[in-house]
């Protein structure tokens, strides 16, 4: 098991949270997922060493981690997953 922490862009309110933890815990090796909305991080316990599958799944989902890109996409994808996660939580 390997727990990491990721710091993501465009994380504003707790049903942003609920879709990137709904989406996060649909990959296989992920086994747990907490996020602090107010320090904008990801704290994922996975069966898998290498995190790039993780950090691809934020990044699809609006979310990039900071340090990589964060596109005008990354952005609208991030206001429509608030949306739905809002709707859904």
């Amino acid at each position: 098991m390997k727990t990491t922490t990721i710091e993501i862009e465009n994380l504003k309110c707790g049903g942003c949270a609920a879709t990137i933890k709904k989406g996060l815990l649909s990959l296989e090796a992920v086994n747990d997922v907490a996020i602090d909305v107010e320090k904008s991080l990801v704290c994922i316990t996975s069966e898998n060493e290498d995190d790039s599958f993780v950090k691809e799944k934020l990044s699809k989902l609006g979310y990039p981690p900071v340090g990589d890109k964060n596109t005008v996409i990354h952005k609208a994808k991030s206001f429509v997953s608030c949306a739905v996660g809002r709707i859904d939580s």
